[in-house]
């Protein structure tokens, strides 16, 4: 690819929030097959839904996606992602271009009860400091993305469930 050959922008998710949540987990920006199925953490090697259903004790990947939202709210636990916009060939953080940040500030205002934001992977991570310096909790967690495999799922299960409160 040439570089002087822009890219289009693409976008994000809107964020899956109401106003019991308690916790946010935030991940970088959708991959490919994320995008393509129009849903979060989509491909099927991301343990991402395996990590949360073994957190919650609830068997979430069984569930139609819709249902999963569904569920993941009721346990007051959101889901967003830090990057609104950019550019990316393919699904690795490390390639993601022009990154523009969602506006934070919506979760204040549609999240009263939020406590805790919790980060998928050290790329969204980076954004840690600034919600700490928020006065949240933050907890930045082993990425699920199957591009992570230096832990195994038992070892990230470790980590992730420090995500409840």
């Amino acid at each position: 690819m040439s570089s002087s050959l822009s890219t289009a922008l693409l976008a994000g998710f809107p964020p899956v929030l109401d106003r019991s949540t308690r916790i946010v987990i935030l991940g970088s920006f959708p991959g490919a097959a994320s995008l393509a199925a129009d849903q979060y953490y989509a491909h099927p090697r991301n343990q991402f839904w395996r990590l949360l259903s073994a957190v919650l004790d609830d068997p979430l990947t069984g569930l139609p996606y819709e249902q999963r939202l569904q569920r993941v709210l009721s346990h007051g636990i959101g889901l967003w992602d830090v990057i609104a916009l950019c550019e990316r060939e393919g699904s690795l953080d490390a390639d993601i271009r022009r990154a523009q940040a969602n506006d934070f500030a919506l979760l204040r205002q549609q999240c009263p009860k939020l406590r805790r934001v919790c980060f998928n992977g050290k790329t969204s991570g980076k954004f840690a400091p600034q919600f700490a310096d928020a006065g949240f909790e933050t907890l930045v967690l082993p990425s699920s993305s199957p591009a992570n495999a230096q832990l195994s799922f038992d070892e990230k299960l470790a980590q992730w469930k420090n995500i409840i409160l």
